[in-house]
């Protein structure tokens, strides 16, 4: 691993050269997305500004790289941060200089972007509180960062068609989506893997294809290699539109699928010793007797023990939230910062004072469950987006608000600019992705809807697309239905079980 990041320290004077080409108008804009994205950086809508994503392996923030992140804020003047669904972090609005001196400076905390974008191996997810979450099957957090490690060797030796994620289960709840990623690990009860690959939501969405079963965790770096070698024999190389893993289920067939990755399977198993022993790292701190009693402090499956939630609005956070923090846990043993696929951070290992402390310093954070709703960073700043959707949300969330509903009286919804599904849109209770409506001859913002989406191993599937709502109507949407359901006395979830066409009554309103 030293030789390779001296390696990607050495590639970094070719992205600020092409960088500082791009900013004097000597390179196009598509042109530098296929070389930027490589290094984790794009630039952003009109080419005025960069973003940068810090690549977090199963989104652990350990008070080192937490303490990084809260120092690029302040000595660079960062003021956007957005947490991803893929458990990573992102700056945006940076100048040229500083997203290269960022990227630098990185590196000596441990945290690398290389890789972050463009057709690499992209950041492994991790349920976000193995570990310590009560009921898990087994912790898989140091076998992701095993498979994190091994997949950033790919990055200067192999052409692959696109991007592969690759993502881990410790539990059925199936956080990090594995039974439709690229390659997903889910645990099992008696301590092994099943193995999913050629899943993804986006343009045709697909489940993944079960490839195997009862795998050992020290077998699962054989796998990645398969999966990176059918990738490379089987990928459309040709046409990008086509060029993702799940498109091999459409070319091969699931079952040719399934025997082109078992054929490559066995060919590295033959050829390769690839077998891991993770180092056990048990949390063998313990509570100090102080219960605490607040439904965002959940507590651990060590004794006394809690995790706190905090979920900013739309994944953004204020920056200064970093240095609060830090300030806040870096004398307390063992705490840590988990990003979740939802855009909700967690901070861990806390004893019930400190859990206080935590809660406090996480106060402005969503207040009920439709709050932690989640959004991709939207068309203001992403090239491809075609609407604004943290802009939407927080119109909604605004209107919403004046009505005080309980929670859960509406759901979590998901919200994607474009059907790329950063906002996860496919799999939300209720999803959303951008796009635009002919209105009496005028084209309206809108969205598509999506409904009755799901991500729990199985009971996956994807949303049932109702038709497109126009921008400006949503909120009103949204105020109609926390009426309908809170008139019931109940939840959205047991409301909408009951009668789903009470559902369709009220989006029939709204739908165009």
């Amino acid at each position: 691993m030293e030789k390779l990041m001296r390696e990607f320290r050495e590639d970094l004077s070719e992205f600020r050269d092409m960088t500082e080409k791009f900013y004097a108008k000597e390179v196009s804009v598509k042109e530098y997305k296929g070389f930027s994205g490589g290094f984790g950086s794009y630039a952003q809508r009109g080419g005025e500004a960069s973003m940068l994503r810090l690549r977090i392996p199963g989104g652990r923030l350990t008070k080192e790289k937490l303490k990084f992140v809260a120092d690029a804020i302040s000595e660079y003047g960062v003021e956007k941060v957005h947490f991803t669904t893929c458990q990573t972090i992102q700056f945006h609005d940076l100048t040229a200089a500083v997203v290269c001196k960022i990227m630098e400076k990185a590196m000596d905390a441990g945290i690398v972007t290389r890789g972050g974008g463009g057709d690499f191996p992209r950041n492994v997810m991790v349920s976000p509180l193995s570990g310590v979450e009560q009921g898990e099957y087994f912790d898989v957090l140091p076998y992701a960062e095993a498979a994190s490690d091994y997949l950033m060797g790919f990055i200067k030796t192999v052409k692959m068609p696109r991007k592969l994620k690759v993502g881990f289960s410790n539990s059925p709840a199936n956080e990090t989506h594995a039974t439709f990623r690229d390659l997903g690990f889910t645990a099992k009860e008696n301590g092994t893997f099943d193995v999913y690959s050629a899943g993804g939501l986006g343009n045709n969405p697909r489940m993944g294809v079960k490839v195997a079963q009862q795998v050992q965790p020290s077998e699962i770096l054989y796998h990645i290699k398969a999966m990176v070698n059918t990738f490379v024999a089987h990928g459309n190389y040709k046409n990008r539109g086509k060029a993702r893993t799940r498109y091999m289920q459409e070319s091969l067939g699931v079952d040719g699928y399934r025997a082109a990755y078992l054929e490559k399977l066995e060919e590295v198993k033959k050829n390769e010793k690839l077998d891991i022993t993770v180092p056990e790292e048990p949390v063998t701190k313990r509570g100090n007797g102080t219960v605490i009693s607040d439904k965002r402090a959940i507590a651990q499956k060590q004794d006394g023990l809690y995790a706190v939630a905090y979920h900013p609005i739309g994944g953004i956070p204020a920056v200064t939230k970093f240095a609060e923090f830090y300030e806040t846990i870096k004398d307390m043993e063992a705490a840590e910062v988990r990003i979740a696929p939802d855009e909700t951070i967690y901070i861990i290992n806390l004893n019930g004072d400190e859990a206080k402390a935590v809660l406090a310093v996480t106060d402005d954070g969503a207040k009920n469950l439709f709050e932690t709703s989640v959004s991709c960073i939207g068309a203001a700043i992403c090239q491809i987006g075609l609407r604004d959707s943290q802009g939407a949300l927080r119109q909604i969330i605004e209107e919403v608000r004046k009505y005080d509903f309980a929670d859960g009286v509406l759901p979590r919804i998901h919200i994607s600019g474009c059907t790329s599904s950063c906002g996860t849109h496919q799999i939300g209770t209720l999803g959303f992705h951008g796009g635009a409506k002919r209105v009496d001859g005028v084209m309206e913002p809108a969205f598509t809807f999506h409904v009755n989406g799901s991500d729990t191993e199985g009971g996956e599937r994807f949303g049932e697309q109702w038709g497109m709502m126009l921008q400006k109507n949503m909120p009103a949407f949204f105020v109609e239905l926390g009426q309908a359901v809170r008139a019931e006395g109940t939840t959205f979830d047991e409301w909408f079980a009951k009668n789903p066409d009470a559902l369709k009554e009220i989006a029939g309103k709204y739908l165009c």
